[in-house]
């Protein structure tokens, strides 16, 4: 294995371990004990919000899970109350999901507690030039996320 590859190698490692200690920073700021709903539950309650009306496999494609583990969530979802269904009008075969005024509710709140500590941690630690860094690299990680392979 080349110098080259060592590197790439050891730049997915250090970004996995970074990405899994924010993350978890990142829910411990938005206080999930007072919540009845899991992370994935919220996070799939987002991107309805954020696609309107969609269907459980575009749902599952986006969020890189199984139709089945989306269904589950779903279920849960509808349980609370956060999300309706109705058939397609254009594919009665189909079901569109879409969030209550509840659910839209909800997805306000929980990134506002987030954004507001991330936003705070910030300003406080790091230059502007460390800043565009963030921006830059926050670019670069959507990229990589949307990847075909």
């Amino acid at each position: 294995m080349g110098a080259e590859e060592n590197r790439v190698n050891e730049t997915a490692a250090e970004l996995t371990k970074a990405m899994t200690r924010l993350r978890a920073r990142l829910r411990s700021e938005s206080a999930p004990d007072e919540m009845p709903w899991t992370w994935s539950q919220l996070t799939t309650l987002s991107r309805v919000v954020e696609l309107g009306p969609t269907t459980t496999s575009a749902l599952a494609q986006a969020e890189h899970v199984r139709r089945q583990s989306m269904a589950e969530t779903l279920s849960a979802l509808r349980a609370h109350g956060l999300i309706t269904s109705e058939q397609d009008p254009g594919d009665g075969r189909k079901m569109l999901i879409s969030a209550t005024p509840e659910g839209r509710a909800l997805t306000a709140t929980i990134p506002a507690a987030r954004e507001a500590w991330l936003t705070g941690t910030l300003r406080h630690l790091l230059r502007p030039g460390e800043q565009q860094v963030l921006r830059q690299a926050a670019a670069i990680m959507n990229r990589i996320a949307d990847a075909e392979r």
